[in-house]
């Protein structure tokens, strides 16, 4: 008899901001990627039967509904899959802020935005979070954001901070888990976004105009390390939702 593999939709809004070496984690457990890329036009497929809901990055903002309908449309099935069918959720920088802004967070421009390989570090206040089990205390993680979650949704906790975002990463309840930085990178990332108007714009803007040879010498130093961490997180994130 043939083993049903099962299914987790990635929501995709550019065709090279995919989940990078997080599709290496899911081959090797079995899972299905199975990409929704709303920007080209493609209809979010029904949720019931799926395994997870993944939500990735853009150039687009939240808010900017007016050029992009679809996102009236992402939000709804956001809201759907955490609040109505609890499905076990990830979120990376845009998926991060849509999560928030899907539950009653606020999303906003960031005073300062943040490009390049940064430090960020969990937040001490609150009890341990099992998204960040084995995780280091501060790490460095690669940054390409101008907005940010201005306020957490009702039931959503920060786990993770820097010094120009307050929430770099977060939990909504017991299944939903993001993250405002990127740590899925592999060695076509930086090269491909910044090919991206909106992103190079960012980066130059961040780094000056000669940054991007600065920022792909860091990003591929740093390479093994972000796998690493990017493995010790998938498996926090399948453990916490019991996957």
């Amino acid at each position: 008899m043939a083993t049903t593999r099962k299914q987790v939709l990635v929501f995709q809004h550019l065709d090279v901001e995919h989940p990078g070496v997080f599709r290496d984690f899911l081959a090797e457990d079995g899972f299905d990627y199975v990409p929704v890329e709303l920007d080209a036009g493609e209809p979010i497929p029904p949720l019931a039967g799926a395994a997870a809901l993944w939500v990735m990055g853009g150039p687009m903002d939240v808010w900017q509904e007016d050029e992009h309908p679809w996102l009236v449309a992402e939000k709804a099935a956001i809201r759907a899959a955490v609040r109505e069918h609890r499905l076990p959720f990830l979120g990376f920088c845009l998926g991060h802020q849509l999560l928030a802004a899907a539950l009653g967070g606020e999303v906003g421009l960031a005073a300062t935005g943040e490009v390049g390989v940064m430090a960020v570090e969990r937040c001490d206040e609150a009890a341990p979070s099992p998204f960040l089990q084995g995780m280091p205390q501060t790490l460095d993680v690669l940054q390409w954001h101008g907005a940010e979650v201005s306020r957490l949704p009702p039931d959503g906790r920060a786990l993770m901070r820097s010094p120009r975002c307050a929430v770099q990463a977060m939990s909504v309840g017991e299944r939903a888990f993001s993250m405002q930085f990127h740590l899925e990178i592999t060695q076509e990332t930086v090269p491909q976004w910044r090919a991206i108007p909106a992103y190079r714009r960012a980066l130059e803007q961040s780094l000056g105009s000669d940054g991007a040879q600065t920022l792909e010498q860091a990003a591929a130093a740093a390479l093994p390390t972000f796998n690493q961490l990017a493995r010790r997180l998938y498996l926090n994130w399948r453990e916490a939702c019991g996957l």
